[in-house]
């Protein structure tokens, strides 16, 4: 009889269900991790390409290609030193019903941040980030957002589940304070003469030095708590061409890392990856820039607890 043996660092793919290749954990609340990975299987609010309901999937799938680095480029630092991380699967909600996973979402948060734990959150498409948001200003009062897009999301549109009306009511209901947020990537119609965020635009983002931006980023948001939101459509379609609503002129993969970078000691408290949709992407491209940005996004807490 053949044994199975645990030999995770001889095999990329074998048994490889959690976010870099972490086991899951279905009680999340009582893990001792620091930080909690949880996918959510949504797209019921899109109106583009519907997909991204299979992102967390293949975001997973994808990160395995970087699991076995131990000491990420350019971190110099391994990763598990200095953050615990726990993945604890998908959300479980009614099927076909947007209420249930607002709902069953803000509950799971609320009781994850009640525990003590960070939370990263892989979409799903971009309405996550509002229950999200909900669970962490309940938490930790008003929250500065620092979101990478190509569209600003806050369009008054009336409907109650829309992907592009988040920050529309996240506004309403004083879980952000817009003026001391920043939009990055921004290539499509807003008001923007009478926008409260601070809109550094695509066009501005992809011809400015990178320490420029970051410096603005950072004035900007000041000692303020983050929420941190990544749309993967905020990068080029040449790099994520599996979104819904993928907009030409966007950033570089490489780019985006580099902003990312540059976001290091700031004060983040949730964060989240969205709108990746692998069935328009054959290859698995923007499945695999949507698990480095999440990772990029790990090592930024675990630079804060190194530091700290």
């Amino acid at each position: 009889m053949t044994t199975l043996t645990k030999r995770e660092d001889h095999s990329l793919y074998a048994n490889a269900f959690g976010f870099l290749r972490q086991p899951l954990d279905f009680d999340p609340a009582q893990s001792s991790a620091d930080l909690i990975i949880t996918g959510i299987p949504f797209d019921l609010a899109t109106t583009g390409r519907s997909g991204s309901r299979f992102g967390p999937e293949a975001i997973r799938k994808a990160s395995v290609n970087l699991a076995w680095e131990g000491k990420r480029w350019p971190w110099f630092f391994n990763l598990k030193d200095h953050l615990s991380v726990a993945d604890c699967g998908d959300l479980v909600f009614e099927c076909g019903n947007a209420q249930d996973m607002s709902d069953t979402l803000f509950q799971h948060a609320d009781q994850l941040l009640s525990a003590g734990k960070r939370m990263l959150t892989l979409g799903g498409d971009h309405f996550i980030s509002l229950p999200l948001l909900r669970a962490h200003a309940k938490h930790y009062g008003p929250l500065a957002l620092v979101h990478f897009d190509a569209h600003t999301d806050d369009y008054d549109l009336g409907g109650k589940f829309d992907h592009g009306t988040m920050f529309h009511h996240a506004q309403i209901e004083g879980l952000i304070d817009a003026s001391a947020s920043t939009q990055i990537g921004i290539r499509t119609t807003y008001d923007h003469k009478n926008t409260p965020f601070n809109v550094l635009d695509a066009s501005y983002v992809n011809s400015a030095p990178v320490a420029e931006i970051v410096e603005k980023i950072r004035d900007t948001v000041g000692d303020r708590r983050i929420y941190l939101t990544f749309d993967i459509d905020c990068l080029d379609p040449a790099y994520a061409p599996g979104t819904g609503t993928p907009v030409c002129g966007g950033l570089t993969s490489d780019r985006a890392l580099h902003l990312l970078r540059g976001l290091q000691g700031l004060d983040i408290v949730g964060m989240d990856v969205v709108e990746v949709a692998p069935a328009y992407d054959h290859a698995d491209i923007t499945a695999l820039a949507g698990a480095t940005i999440a990772l990029e996004m790990l090592y930024l807490q675990a630079s804060k607890s190194k530091t700290t």
